[in-house]
């Protein structure tokens, strides 16, 4: 038990992002001693520069790390214990003196899409305008679909369900672990298999963010870890820094582990998906993060240049 009487957690102000902070808020609770007592876990929300502006494409303002920023900045202050985030919104390099102390088991990796009537990518009408502010979901689209109009689409899971109701496109593509955190699965159209769509490195998967130098905080944290999670999602995120990824690069990867074998699959695209290379890769665990910053340098060398 920390010394303190009270934990800190900060998270995002959306809907989902709540979601995951109480999940932790209830894990912690059922798992450490003394933290089962109502007013024990608090949740701080923090808005973040990346929810500040919607009207603009991450890319164009400075990345998803603007996600974190200023909760990470909350944490290194001291005013918070620990930060909950969507693994996927994680940039792979974290501020000096921050760690993820757990990650909680995956949920679903795949992608959701959501159109009115029900349908699948390749029933969508010629033309359709499909939104999305993810390189890596308009690439997949278009390397299949080259007919379809993409525009940018950003905001909380409401506000995006909402534009597809209203007409405003004719589809959009969010995450199955999402929608199921929220309730709201039964509003998907079809889920995508991960051949036809491949998911964002950690995808489904939730990271808690601490100090390095915090012994007790890690300790806690310890107890939730799960332990499959956290190396999977460490072979995507050695492909993603391999990678050198930003916001600007369509970039996918999914890590599978199972009896001591990671089965690795990647993808680099081209924004209009004209190009797109993969690499699938089975490997023993222990080599898993080596092979992926081997793939992930060959799939580099063979891009073209822009």
């Amino acid at each position: 038990m920390k010394k303190s009487a009270r934990i800190v957690i900060g998270s995002r102000g959306s809907p989902l992002a709540l979601a995951q902070a109480r999940m932790v808020r209830e894990a912690l609770a059922a798992t450490v001693p003394g933290l089962a007592a109502e007013d024990a876990i608090a949740i701080e929300v923090i808005h973040t520069t990346g929810d500040r502006f919607l009207d603009r494409p991450l890319a164009a303002i400075g990345g998803k790390g603007l996600f974190t920023k200023e909760i990470e900045e909350a944490l290194l202050a001291q005013r918070i214990d620990l930060a909950v985030h969507s693994l996927k919104d994680m940039p792979t390099r974290l501020p000096e003196g921050l760690v993820i102390g757990a990650c909680l088991p995956r949920a679903d990796v795949r992608d959701a899409l959501i159109g009115r009537p029900a349908v699948g990518i390749a029933d969508l009408p010629q033309g359709a305008v499909v939104g999305t502010a993810s390189l890596r979901r308009a690439a997949q689209l278009l390397a299949r679909r080259p007919d379809l109009r993409i525009v940018p689409l950003r905001g909380n899971v409401h506000t995006r369900l909402r534009k597809v109701w209203e007409g405003e496109v004719t589809a959009t593509l969010l995450a199955a672990a999402g929608l199921d955190r929220l309730g709201l699965l039964g509003e998907a159209s079809v889920i995508l298999s991960v051949d036809e769509m491949l998911p964002a490195v950690g995808q489904g998967a939730i990271g808690v963010e601490c100090r390095a130098d915090d012994a007790e905080t890690l300790d806690m944290l310890a107890l939730l870890d799960h332990v499959p999670t956290r190396q999977a999602v460490e072979v995507e995120r050695a492909f993603l820094a391999r990678l050198e990824g930003s916001c600007r690069t369509p970039i996918a990867a999914l890590c599978t582990i199972a009896d001591g074998e990671a089965h690795l699959r990647g993808l680099v695209a081209s924004p209009d998906g004209r190009f797109l290379l993969r690499i699938d890769r089975r490997v023993s665990l222990r080599e898993a993060v080596g092979a992926a910053e081997e793939a992930a340098d060959r799939l580099r060398r063979s891009v073209p240049p822009v």
